[in-house]
Parts: structure tokens; sequence; C-alpha cells
């Protein structure tokens, strides 16, 4: 028998702690689903990229990794004014931001999970959610680096005390992005100044390689980028922000969507087809395509290939947000945010929309790692009232629903989707499990009713009633309660009823001849 995929979980961090949900398909009528560990206080938690392996958490001046697994603490790190805490991709390192009054104080740390050793610390004055973690790391660690004023450093995850093994001179670099799937390349981007364009390098991570550019975009109004690496790390997509649209055309600023390949085959802008901002963009899971929501409402969502050239519109609506499922198959367009909370779903295999619904004011979504379940959240400090989690089918049915007095946070828990089937054969082993549930639930059923019948007294059969429509038996109950009863649910009336009937039927009469009788006496 083949071994089932492993369980989907959600982490939901309400004020008073965080807790492990197990995760769906819950059974019908659900409203807490079992919770895997105890309410535990926390302010902040993450997970390694693998998620099977560590969860971390920040708590009262202290960081504690958790085993997934088990739920075991593996270690907790005591560290006074402690900020953030983050794992690496496989949880073999925690990097840990701590308050600093002075250079002096190192207050970024790289420590050994399974030591507790501190491997590498350096000074940072501040940190920002773009800036945060400090080092980045390749997907399987082989590479590690950081930025600095005017450079970017590498180092050796397995041997840190190596230091600084190599340098890339950008002089007024604000952005780095490291490619993670390989760690072959990193992008950098320096923002325009005095007159000379922004601009973004695609540089090679080998140091021997480390001389020049492998690709470069320059470009003027832009004050910051999002960095957008596919899997593969052959194509990386440029968002490019400015804050005040020059054309004055739009509100909130300009943006431009930029593509650039490592083997130079596209450096350019990625061609829309109508005027307005870039909502958002995200590759599929293969990095051969990706989707962007773009142009002024109602906003259009077009996929294109890796050379930039498109496959499939998929119309126009009040969107602004675009997620691809794990398993590249199913696709979500959904308008968040300012916007109403209008979702579509698309079989990106059949090229056709499965549904349309919405999930009003949420300000998180996505899909879990099976690609089966699409789930949105209203969370704080965003929205302070109305928080809660939906959770939809990939064909856009709701499945589960709840609602919380404050919810800080409710993510899935990350596992590889290689090691969940497709949707076919998940469905055909989730069908086998409810109709083995089905059978015994019946069987238990079963046995109870036989005890229950073999105890209950012998009753005479009742007289076989005529059939009343639902809307008759409403009505039928609301004149039961009004006039005493006129008829019961076999269709014959009651003496009471008859009773009452008769004398109405007497007072219309008598109403009537009085009203016969009234002209012919003025006559």
């Amino acid at each position: 028998m083949a071994s089932l995929p492993p369980a989907l979980e959600i982490l939901v961090r309400e004020p008073d702690g965080f807790t492990l949900w197990s995760g769906p398909p819950y059974p019908p009528g659900t409203t807490s689903p079992t919770h895997r560990i105890p309410k535990t206080a926390c302010s902040a938690t993450s997970f390694s990229a693998d998620g099977a392996r560590l969860l971390a958490t920040v708590a009262s001046a202290s960081a504690t990794v958790y085993d997934c697994r088990t739920l075991a603490v593996v270690r907790r790190f005591e560290l006074p004014g402690l900020l953030a805490a983050a794992l690496s991709p496989t949880g073999a390192y925690l990097q840990t931001f701590q308050k600093s009054s002075s250079p002096q104080e190192k207050n970024v740390t790289v420590w050994h999970v399974d030591t507790a050793v501190a491997l590498y610390q350096h000074y940072q004055k501040s940190m920002s959610k773009a800036t945060w973690p400090m080092i980045q790391f390749s997907a399987d660690e082989s590479v590690g680096c950081r930025m600095m004023p005017n450079e970017i450093q590498f180092f050796d995850p397995k041997d840190f005390t190596k230091g600084v093994l190599s340098r890339i001179r950008m002089p007024g670099i604000a952005a780095m992005q490291l490619a993670t799937a390989p760690g072959s390349h990193v992008a950098g981007f320096v923002p325009e100044a005095k007159g000379v364009p922004a601009s973004v390098q695609i540089f090679s991570c080998n140091k021997d390689a480390q001389n020049q550019a492998v690709a470069r975009r320059s470009f003027f109004r832009c004050s910051t980028v999002q960095l957008h690496w596919n899997k593969g790390s052959t194509g990386l997509l440029v968002l490019a922000q400015a804050d005040v649209d020059k054309t004055n055309q739009s509100y909130y600023g300009e943006t431009k969507l930029n593509y650039l390949t490592t083997d130079r085959a596209f450096e350019g802008i990625v061609p829309l087809k109508k005027d307005g901002p870039v909502h958002d963009v995200q590759w599929s899971s293969s990095g051969s395509e990706f989707a962007v929501v773009y142009g002024f409402m109602p906003a259009k969502a077009t996929i294109f290939n890796k050379k930039c050239n498109p496959l499939l519109e998929l119309g126009e609506g009040p969107y602004n947000t675009i997620r691809w499922n794990p398993k590249g198959r199913f696709i979500v367009l959904a308008g968040f945010g300012n916007l109403p909370g209008d979702m579509a779903f698309w079989d990106y295999s059949e090229k056709k929309l499965v549904a349309k619904t919405k999930a009003e004011c949420s300000v998180t979504s996505e899909w879990s790692p099976d690609g089966r379940h699409f789930m949105t959240a209203t969370t704080a400090p965003r929205l302070q009232i109305d928080n809660g989690i939906k959770i939809f089918d990939h064909n856009g049915s709701l499945q589960f629903k709840k609602m919380f007095e404050r919810l800080y946070q409710a993510d899935w828990k990350p596992e590889a989707p290689e090691r969940f089937g497709d949707i076919a054969d998940l469905t055909t082993s989730l069908s086998s499990l409810r109709i083995e549930e089905t059978k015994k639930q019946a069987s238990a059923q079963g046995s109870k009713s036989a005890q229950t019948s073999s105890k209950a007294p012998v009753s005479t059969a009742s007289k076989p009633t005529a059939y009343r429509p639902p809307h008759a038996k409403g009505s039928a109950e609301v004149q039961n309660k009004l006039f005493g009863g006129l008829a019961p649910a076999g269709g014959e009336m009651s003496k009471n009823a008859l009773r009452n009937k008769k004398r109405r039927e007497k007072q219309k009469e008598k109403k009537a001849a009085e009203g016969s009788g009234s002209p012919a006496d003025e006559s």
C-alpha cells in the first residue's frame, strides 16, 4: 500500500501565544481543529524553509527552537533585547537581531542550532522587513552573503571562521537578493542619485567570476525595487517603484516590470498590454512561466514564458494579487487590501476559469503545500476587527471558516510539494480513507441502533400521511399558533379546528345577510 502524504498543519498566533493546528480536510461542522501543541506565548515565529525540521519563536528576550515533528524544545537562547530571529533554510543556523547602543556591541549573530555556538557576529544599526534576515542563504546552504555599505560580502556557511571570502563592489547598494535554488547568482540594486539612473546588476556567486556583472538594467524614476528570482536561478523579475508618478495618473506612484536573464537572452521591460501600475507578480513552481496582474482597474492578468512571450490571458477584474499553487496547476486572482475581496480560481493545465468567490478584508493569502487548499486570513495590526481564517478548496468552494477576537498570524507549515501526489491521486487516497471511516461509523451506528431497537417497546404502525411541501408546513405551523390548530400533519382537522371553522362561517353568513338587508330597508 502506498504511503500517504504528510499531514498539513497551520500555525496560528493570537495575543496570548501560538499553536499548531492539524490541517484540512476537516469533517463537516468543525469549528476548532486539533491543536498539536498547547498555546505558547511568543511575539514572532518562523519555520525553516524545509518546514519539516524546525520552528523558531521569539518571546520575553529569548528565542526557542522546536522540532516540528515532536514539538520538543531543541534549543533555547536567552538574549536580552531580542527583536527578531530567523532560521536558515535547512534549520542548521539561527540568526538573531538584538538592540544595540553602539557599534562595539555586535548585535547580529549566527548561531549553530545543535551546539548553541555563536559562529559569526557583526553590528547592524537597524533592521527592516526588506533587510531581514541580514545574511541570506541558498536553499542548500552552500552559499551565504550579506549586504554592507557599497558591497556584497560572501561567506562559507560550513565554516564561518574563514570570515569574508570575497566581495562585490557596488557603491550605493540599497537592496540585494540571492538566488536560492541554486545559489548561483546574486542581484544588487543601486537607486537613482544625482542624475545617474538606478540600476540592477546580476553577479555570479563564484568568486573567480565576480569581476564583471553577467547582466545589467538601468532605469530612471525608481526609488525601490522588488527582486524575484525563478527556480533554476536563470531569470530575475525587477519590479521598479517610484514614490511619485510624474505622469499624474496614479496616486500610489509609478511601477515598471523589468526582466533580466543570466544568459543575457533578455534585458528589458516586460511588454504589458495595459497602462497602469503593476500590482503583483509571481513565478510558477517550475520557473518556466510567470504571472502578472497590472493596469488601472479593472486590472488585467497575463502569463508569460521565460522568453517574455505571453502564453495566456486571464481576463480583467478588480484584482491586485496573484497566487500560483506549488504544483503549478491552479492560480488564484484576487482583490485584497482596499478591494472588495473578489477571487477567481483558474486551472492552468486546462486553461479555464474554475470558479469565482469572495474573501473580504483579507490581509494574507497562500496555497497549502499540497496545492489543494487556499487560505486567506484577516489579521492585526493591519485590521483590528473581523479577524479570521477562511480555507477554500482548489475549486473555490469554502471548506472552513473561523473568526478570532484578535489574530496576528496564520501560516501553512512548509513542506516540499514533491512529497504530495497530484490532485487526482491525492483525492483517491483521501476518498479511500473517508470510505473506510464512513464504514466504521456506519458499523458503530448500526450496532447502536440494534441495541436501541431491541430495548424499545413495539409500537403500532402509524397511518401514512399526505405529502406537505415545506412552505405549506411553515404556514400550517403559523396558523396553528394563531387559531388553535387547523390541520394536523395528516390533513384531518381537530375538533377545535372544526368548531372554529364553523364559527367563522356563521359570522360570515351573518355579515352577508346584514349587508344585503340594509339597502332594502332604505329603499
